[in-house]
């Protein structure tokens, strides 16, 4: 067979592949087309190859756990997200405050069984003085009521009252057993609240008469801070505070021991504290006694 015969199928079919027509084409437009051909699709439909051959000089593939790190960081927060965390952070801070405010407000959780059983003693020393009181009220009542002479008894009791009044107000001198307090401030850190709860604590134990090294305590004492001290009723005291009690021993020493108490709450000032009890104790410092300006016994 002739070569023009051969070529000419193949001169036709490269020039279809091209121009997408058919035609006779000499042998060599033939060649040209064929080898158009071939170079198309070594480039494009040998793209694959390239991008391979591309992908061999580059980066190697990443493995499994570099895939999953680079999917968790850094993090892709939503806006549902961070509203949920930004609630459960709120959350967690109160729980965590009301646990601490819980804590703190507990001071006897952690009390030993000895200091338990002291406070509730006292508490019953507290409750058995109101009971003798209010019998001793019924008795002088009774005594009253049943006396031949009721002006003489009263008149007795008047002058009883006006001695325990007078203790009360300061007015009077007064001995009995108690306790000694003193507070040592160095550092000048403990403040006119601090004695102030001391005080109260000290009635609140059952004290019938107390000074503060020569300031007579009474029912509208009141204290302030001022430079280097502290002042009672308008008196500048300074430290150390010496504190004359007149009470049961018994009941006013483990009403100031008590853990979370004076004597705690002032050693964490860094102050020193001594309590001494006493079987006679005098509290010598008096208050004027003024007549009130509007009030008036009702009974006038």
């Amino acid at each position: 067979m002739p070569p023009e015969s051969r070529l000419r199928p193949d001169a036709g079919a490269g020039h279809a592949g091209r121009d997408g027509g058919a035609g006779p084409r000499d042998p060599a437009d033939g060649s040209d087309a064929s080898g158009g051909a071939s170079g198309g699709g070594s480039g494009a439909g040998g793209r694959p190859d390239g991008a391979a051959e591309g992908g061999d000089g580059g980066e190697p593939p990443m493995t499994g756990r570099q895939r999953l790190r680079a999917g968790l960081w850094p993090p892709r927060l939503t806006r549902a997200q961070l509203i949920v965390a930004v609630l459960l952070f709120i959350l967690g801070l109160g729980l965590a405050i009301q646990v601490r405010s819980t804590s703190d407000s507990s001071a006897l959780r952690g009390a030993r069984q000895e200091d338990l059983v002291r406070i509730l003693d006292e508490l019953d020393n507290r409750s058995q003085r109101l009971t003798d009181e209010q019998r001793r009220l019924e008795g002088q009542k009774t005594e009253l009521e049943n006396s031949s002479d009721q002006a003489e008894e009263a008149r007795k009791q008047t002058v009883e009252k006006e001695q325990q009044l007078g203790v009360l107000a300061g007015t009077v001198a007064a001995q009995g057993p108690g306790i000694n307090l003193t507070i040592d401030d160095p550092t000048h850190s403990v403040e006119a609240d601090k004695l102030l709860d001391t005080i109260q604590e000290l009635r609140a134990a059952g004290a019938e008469a107390i000074q503060v090294n020569d300031v007579r305590i009474v029912a509208n004492s009141y204290l302030s801070d001022v430079r280097g001290g502290v002042e009672i009723d308008g008196k500048r005291v300074t430290q150390p505070y010496r504190f004359k009690v007149i009470g049961k021993p018994q009941d006013l020493e483990p009403a100031l021991n008590i853990p979370g108490g004076v004597v705690q709450t002032l050693e964490k000032e860094q102050a020193a504290v001594g309590v001494t009890g006493e079987q006679k104790i005098i509290v010598d410092a008096l208050r004027e006694a003024k007549r009130p300006d509007y009030a008036r016994s009702s009974s006038q």
